[in-house]
């Protein structure tokens, strides 16, 4: 270790005590914030003396900002957004030794993952957060740049693969003002983490928003009708499609290099009475695939009996498992999750996807290729011939994939599928329309689960909150019926942009077939009673679920009645 490198105080006599600790654990978990913050909020010390009094209780070597700089970073051991996510950096001294440089001590998961990347010793040591911010920032324009050129070999390369090359470097270099604007909308979106760019064209100009966690925010725009016009006319040129056509929807892709990775967006444009509007739909396969290596149901965050009912379920030798939901509420996520814990080598797991989201090992993936003849039913009809034990379908669209799921199911596979419905009893009348016989129905179903996505508190700035009394009788409550409910919001900071919101859990309800439920289904009763059927079995609604997250100060009545109805 360079000694030079170790922080001294003058003020040694600050220390963090057992207690404070113990007071800081049970506060956390009150409060559901890290412990860290927790425990820096009660000790009442600067950020730079609580790091060296943090640094003392837990043994560890301490380094402020000025030290930090000394460093030079291992961006090739741990990448620069690896680095970011995980909150900490690899880095050597001037003797070229290797450092650890982390915030949080308490993180007994960040060794394990940090031990698979690096093949020498290491010395750990304490920082700030904010100073390992700080460390970061200033380094991200230089890893960006260097990130395009080492990843694709040179500029050329970039070009012969029609990459889109969005970095810092690229932005700045850039003389149109709308291609800087482009490349600048997706620098952006991709480094707040949104799944869709909007670009909405109005009476004066160019609207950009944001989905993040499944919300629209507004983000800026440009002015003027032609500049409007000129960035969906780059976007366009971008995703080869025709610039002359203004009067028809076009759909395209493209990719572009960010840090080293390919990120693929999927176009829609759609003509409109002022012109023209852009969707671009974000798919990071490499994140994806990072996010997939833990995937399981219990990261999901469903509720502990319906990860347990859902489980028993999956491992059914025969049937079809169906998730459903509207677009975007984490269906192909959950399936992804359920077939990770299930895949144990021992079966043969094809998948056919349109498009293939996430790479699980061991598993035969299959994407839908429509312009050359590959749609769900003819993948599904040659899967059937490759011998599998349990088969994932992307999505159920039409009745000739509904025809030969359910066949499969009746003939010893385990099928699990997506369709796009409200709620579990509106699959039924779903397979219905699509001409799917009754009886075949429920002999191949072996569960539906309905699903939502719910944003949750910031963590960083949770409040106790008291709802108005409109919002409660809004909500179907009463004041008895929340006597007992623990409210509370985020108050809006910079780690969730200000909207009191940074992440999403999701909700469900599961209808677990049974002979009562199966003859009423094939006796087509009336889905009320199929509902009172369901209800006696255990099956409880999303709305149920939601108030649970309420009650529990995980979210808020404003967000449930967002994303969930009263019925």
């Amino acid at each position: 270790m360079n000694m030079a490198l170790l922080s001294t105080s003058n003020k040694e006599d600050v220390v963090l005590t057992v207690a404070q600790l113990q007071q800081a654990k049970k506060l956390a978990e009150q409060t559901k914030k890290p412990l860290l913050n927790v425990l820096e909020d009660i000790s009442h010390l600067s950020p730079e003396i609580f790091a060296q009094a943090l640094g003392r209780f837990m043994q560890y070597p301490v380094l402020n900002i000025s030290q930090l700089y000394e460093l030079q970073p291992e961006f090739t051991v741990l990448p620069f957004a690896q680095a970011e996510k995980l909150g900490c950096i690899i880095a050597r001294d001037a003797r070229h030794v290797l450092h650890v440089v982390h915030a949080n001590p308490f993180d007994l998961n960040l060794q394990n993952k940090l031990d698979l990347l690096m093949t020498e010793e290491a010395v750990w040591v304490l920082a700030h957060t904010d100073d390992l911010n700080v460390y970061l920032a200033h380094h991200e324009a230089s890893m960006r740049a260097l990130g395009d050129v080492s990843s694709s070999q040179g500029d050329h390369a970039n070009n012969e693969q029609g990459l889109e090359d969005i970095s810092l470097r690229s932005i700045s270099e850039d003389t149109s003002p709308i291609v800087k604007f482009v490349r600048s909308t997706l620098y952006d979106a991709l480094k707040a983490g949104a799944s869709d760019v909007h670009l909405e064209t109005d009476h004066n100009g160019l609207k950009v928003k944001y989905r993040i966690d499944g919300v629209l925010s507004h983000v800026g725009g440009i002015q003027g009708i032609a500049q409007a016009e000129q960035v969906i006319s780059r976007v366009k040129v971008m995703s080869e499609l025709d610039i002359a056509e203004r009067r028809v929807p076009q759909d395209g892709r493209f990719k572009v290099m960010v840090l080293g990775r390919e990120v693929d967006l999927r176009v829609s444009i759609m003509p409109s009475v002022l012109g023209e509007d852009a969707v671009l739909r974000v798919l990071d396969r490499q994140a994806l695939s990072e996010e997939a290596e833990g995937l399981s149901l219990d990261s999901l965050g469903f509720q502990p009996e319906i990860r347990a009912r859902f489980r028993l379920l999956a491992e059914e030798p025969y049937g079809m498992l169906l998730v459903t939901g509207p677009t975007g509420s984490g269906k192909t996520t959950t399936l992804y999750g359920i077939i990770s814990e299930i895949n144990h080598g021992g079966d043969k797991i094809v998948t056919i996807e349109d498009p293939v989201e996430y790479q699980l090992p061991g598993v035969l993936q299959i994407p839908v290729n429509e312009k050359k003849g590959l749609t769900f039913a003819k993948g599904l009809r040659s899967i059937l011939r490759h011998d599998p034990d349990k088969i994932m379908v992307g999505e159920i669209r039409d009745n000739e994939t509904a025809q030969i799921a359910v066949q499969s199911a009746l003939t010893g596979h385990l099928v699990l599928t997506t369709v796009h419905a409200n709620n579990v009893f509106d699959v039924i009348g779903r397979f219905t329309n699509m001409g799917v016989d009754p009886y075949n129905f429920v002999s191949a179903m072996n569960g539906i689960l309905a699903q939502r996505l719910v944003r949750v508190n910031c963590p960083h700035c949770l409040v106790a909150d008291i709802p108005d009394d409109a919002l409660v009788e809004k909500s179907g409550l009463t004041e008895q019926q929340v006597d007992d409910f623990n409210f509370k919001k985020g108050k809006g900071c910079g780690q969730c942009h200000g909207l009191g919101y940074k992440g999403r859990k999701a909700i469900a309800e599961l209808l677990c077939f049974n002979d009562e439920i199966r003859e009423l289904i094939v006796l087509r009763e009336p889905v009320r009673k199929i509902k009172e059927a369901a209800f006696a079995n255990g099956t409880k609604t999303m709305r149920q679920a939601a108030l649970e997250l309420v009650k529990n100060g995980e979210t808020t009545l404003e967000e449930i009645n967002r994303v969930t109805t009263l019925a």
